[in-house]
């Protein structure tokens, strides 16, 4: 190998070395972002999870309200029925307990002191649908970011090996790709629907 050779080899590894640290950067930078989307995920992940079993939970002790509801309307009815069939001296007490029994079926559907009416119930579960709902959009769009980040890293790993620069962009377009559903996920997780 002549001189003339052995200097033109060594400028092209210098400038393969400054590429390769530009991309080493890029990589760096995509597993930077990578960690923050997988977190921010598993945190989205985590609190779907969470309302949903709130929101079951609720819908359940609802459906124990109403059928409690319903079996105490029932015994007022029939209540009514025994009445006109009572004798004098006990229609006081059958009226009575009619009335308590009235009573209690309004509670059991609005009991706004102690938010466990069934109308509280409903509305309760509803917003834990709704953040449920909402913590999974999220979910989608920090997975869909992870995705781009992580083969954005791949491409970028390519880069270095193939030395196919065209790759790097693909893997830079990839990161912008990445920072739009992470923002997507963040701040407008219903814009796109993806679930």
């Amino acid at each position: 190998m002549s001189a003339h050779e052995s200097m033109e080899h060594a400028e092209h590894a210098e400038h393969a070395s400054g590429s390769n640290k530009k991309i080493a950067l890029l990589i760096a930078v995509l597993a930077l972002f990578l960690a923050i989307s997988e977190t921010l995920g598993k945190g989205a992940q985590t609190e779907s999870i969470s309302k949903n079993v709130e929101a079951a939970n609720l819908w359940a002790f609802f459906q124990a309200k109403s059928i409690r509801r319903t079996v105490v309307v029932t015994a007022a009815e029939q209540g009514k029925l025994a009445l006109a069939a009572a004798d004098e001296a006990h229609k006081p007490a059958v009226q009575k307990q009619i009335d308590d029994w009235t009573k209690t079926a309004a509670r059991y559907r609005s009991e706004p002191e102690t938010g466990e009416g069934t109308e509280q119930l409903a509305e309760k579960a509803k917003h834990a649908e709704h953040d449920r709902d909402e913590a999974t959009a999220k979910y989608h769009h920090f997975e869909l970011a992870s995705a781009a980040f992580q083969i954005g890293i791949v491409l970028a790993s390519a880069t270095i090996i193939t030395g196919m620069f065209a790759l790097a962009y693909v893997s830079g377009i990839l990161t912008l790709a990445g920072l739009f559903m992470t923002a997507l996920g963040l701040w407008w997780p219903h814009l796109l629907h993806l679930h």
